[in-house]
């Protein structure tokens, strides 16, 4: 089977190292709107991976929140910022100690989940979530992102 060969962007963002098949979600989680020129690479071979998805995105760049949220389901991945052809940044993506508004409780009778819809905040404890206001423990793949 040849290569695959995807044009290069000048303005942007790739998101590398997502771990394979997750690539959809990632992209679902940034909402990326109409006329945006996106690249969805999926299965793709990788030396320490064995197999990844990236996305390529011209003219984007992600906000910390959309960092964080990627961060929860794909913490491999890495972040490379494209200006003028070239690399200018890259960095891992990491989950931070908290989460501000970036995902949703799934207790439904937390109060981030009433009529007064206040944002959501979890602290990192340990390898999972504990929610602010209800203080339950959840896994990252529990939390509504």
């Amino acid at each position: 089977m040849g290569e695959l060969v995807v044009e290069k962007i000048e303005n942007g963002t790739v998101i590398d190292h997502i771990p394979a098949g997750m690539g959809m979600k990632v992209l679902s989680i940034l909402g990326v709107g109409e006329g945006s020129k996106i690249a969805l690479l999926m299965n793709v071979p990788s030396k320490s991976h064995g197999k990844k998805d990236i996305l390529k995105f011209s003219d984007k760049q992600l906000t910390e929140r959309e960092v964080n949220k990627i961060a929860l389901v794909a913490s491999s991945a890495t972040l490379n910022i494209i200006k003028s052809g070239n690399v200018v940044e890259k960095r891992n993506v990491r989950v931070p100690n908290e989460l501000l508004g970036v995902a949703k409780c799934p207790n439904p009778r937390c109060i981030t989940n009433s009529p007064e819809r206040m944002e959501t905040k979890f602290r990192s404890d340990g390898a999972k979530f504990r929610c602010s206001y209800c203080e339950m423990l959840f896994e990252a793949k529990e939390l509504g992102v």
